[in-house]
């Protein structure tokens, strides 16, 4: 499979994955300074089913770890950082653990290796009721939204997988029902056996509860040289709320 992606700078190659319903274009405004600042080659990834990667009816960690591999060989990379956000964090991980003579350094962001069960009833109630309806503009399409989402920001996160048609009418770039059927694939927890011996650190928003104190123990057993970071008043979306505080942790990290 070839991944869509957007590289920008040159130096060491610096892989960030999106999570559930994100796009490589959520990371643009990081990726940019990491590459301008600190002279690393930021590959900012559509995973499959994502943005304008292929959509496939699979959908599952094991395949987007693969994925990542053959975009490495693809591109001629090695000796990777590795940073994924929610979803893309688990991708990531197993990414790590399967293939660790691939990646030098992981940066797991919000998002623990446990088993989460499905919450994301209600936002893809929203983007099915997008999907079915004939949208003319983003305006009808976020008053249409906000019967299933009352918060603007995520509202505005989701509207990025909007896509405009020829002929003026929009659709989705996600790949919707794929990623119904196989809602609980997304949830699913890092096999325990799978363990990443290189430098990894964890990040965690401290208003949210994807990483809870107790799983910090679970953690180090799978990723030994683990550093955990929670950075203040920041929830799941934490490099988007708080990018300020969020690039000076991953930076003093790498």
């Amino acid at each position: 499979m070839k991944l869509n992606s957007i590289i920008i700078g040159e130096g060491t190659p610096l892989l960030i994955l999106h999570g559930f319903l994100g796009m490589s274009d959520n990371w643009k405004t990081i990726g940019n300074k990491l590459a301008e600042e600190k002279n690393f080659q930021v590959h900012l990834i559509d995973q499959r089913n994502h943005g304008k990667s292929p959509h496939t009816k699979e959908h599952s960690y094991a395949l987007m770890a693969e994925d990542i591999k053959e975009y490495c060989e693809q591109n001629s990379l090695s000796n990777i950082i590795l940073m994924g956000h929610s979803m893309g964090g688990k991708t990531a991980m197993l990414t790590a653990a399967e293939y660790p003579d691939l990646v030098e350094k992981l940066i797991v962001v919000d998002i623990a290796p446990k088993y989460y069960e499905p919450h994301h009833q209600q936002i893809l109630d929203g983007l099915t009721a997008l999907e079915e309806a004939n949208l003319e503009s983003r305006q009808e399409a976020d008053k249409l939204l906000s019967e299933f989402i009352s918060e603007k920001p995520v509202r505005l996160f989701l509207l990025k997988n909007l896509n405009r048609k020829s002929e003026g009418t929009y659709c989705l770039k996600v790949n919707l029902e794929t990623l119904k059927n196989n809602i609980e694939e997304v949830g699913k927890s890092l096999p325990q056996d799978k363990t990443f011996n290189g430098p990894t650190l964890f990040i965690k928003g401290g208003n949210s509860n994807y990483i809870k104190e107790k799983d910090k123990q679970e953690i180090k057993k799978q990723f030994p040289e683990v550093k955990f970071e929670e950075i203040a008043n920041a929830g799941h979306w934490v490099h988007a709320e708080k990018m300020t505080e969020f690039y000076e942790s991953i930076v003093d990290f790498l």
